[in-house]
């Protein structure tokens, strides 16, 4: 097996029935890599996104300071003293902790799913094809470039 990076039109990716022989074929797995490569960084976004609900689906915390709207507040004033430690009464419904149950398995099951698709890609650049190599570099740029300006919007 060669250990440096080579250009060649016939490269064996992941498995034995995964060989490449022909320059049409190198373009369809460059391709796919590149696709598998920008789903992987889609998939980073989207954990984040669901790790990162939104302040009205988020429960206070029983010890968050109160929130004063006046302007004229001093210092000492707004600053957390033993009565806005105190615990404010929260009902935990059942359903709350269903669903966020159901968010972990879910989180779970994505971060499964990104952890084999990351070793499948480095997996792919060890086959040290520069076209496979360039797929995955490229996809990556392109998944990058595409995800993560929805991260701010969420």
């Amino acid at each position: 097996m060669r250990m440096t990076f080579g250009v060649s039109s016939s490269v064996t990716l992941l498995f034995d029935f995964g060989d490449v022989h022909s320059p049409a074929g190198m373009v369809v797995s460059v391709l796919v890599v590149l696709l598998l490569t920008v789903f992987y960084e889609v998939l980073k976004v989207w954990r984040l996104w669901l790790g990162n609900p939104s302040k009205l689906t988020q429960p206070q915390s029983p010890y968050d300071a109160p929130s004063s709207h006046c302007d004229s507040i001093s210092v000492l004033d707004s600053s957390p003293s033993e009565s806005s430690l105190t615990p404010i009464a929260s009902v935990v419904t059942p359903q709350s902790t269903r669903n966020s149950w159901l968010l972990h398995i879910i989180q779970t099951v994505l971060h499964m799913l990104q952890v084999s698709l990351a070793y499948m890609l480095m997996l792919c650049v060890m086959s040290y094809n520069t076209w496979i190599f360039l797929g995955v570099i490229t996809g990556s740029v392109l998944g990058y470039f595409i995800s993560f300006p929805l991260l701010g919007r969420m």
